[in-house]
């Protein structure tokens, strides 16, 4: 729920600060690619963070091979993912980018749901973390669509 928070905190307050007359905040893109900078910032981080990285790890499908790679590879993506959203040349094409990643990422959250115990960070509802993912999807293809604003 922090995630899903961090994304509607972060692009409301941004366009907030739009409405007040910054100009790189005054559209809905571009609110909406700080608040998916935030939460990919958010993410990213705690792909290096335990209890979150161990879980994360625990998570990723046993067909896949080297799972802490993975988690490292995918949180680094993040994090490059969120620095190029800030940067309006680079946004459309970051949004793009993060948009395939989350795709790709999906399956671990599948995974997690059908484990028998899964951890405890991990939600284990998959209709619900379906429908968040739908809303980060959404996010990503308003930032896309808008571009470089």
């Amino acid at each position: 729920m922090a995630v899903f928070a961090t994304l509607v905190l972060g692009t409301v307050i941004a366009r907030i600060i739009g409405l007040f007359g910054v100009a790189h905040l005054d559209t809905w893109p571009s609110a909406t690619a700080i608040g998916l900078a935030a939460m990919f910032v958010l993410t990213g981080i705690a792909h290096f963070v335990n209890p979150l990285r161990r879980d994360m790890i625990a998570i990723v499908p046993p067909r896949l091979p080297a799972p802490g790679l993975l988690v490292t590879v995918t949180g680094v993506l993040e994090l490059l993912g969120a620095v190029g959203l800030l940067y309006p040349p680079t946004r459309t094409t970051a949004a793009v980018c993060l948009f395939a990643l989350m795709l790709a990422m999906f399956p671990a959250n599948i995974h997690a749901a059908r484990m028998p115990d899964p951890p405890k960070s991990m939600s284990s509802k998959l209709g619900l973390r379906t429908v968040e993912e739908g809303v980060y999807l959404a996010a990503a293809v308003v930032v896309a669509i808008g571009g470089g604003q």
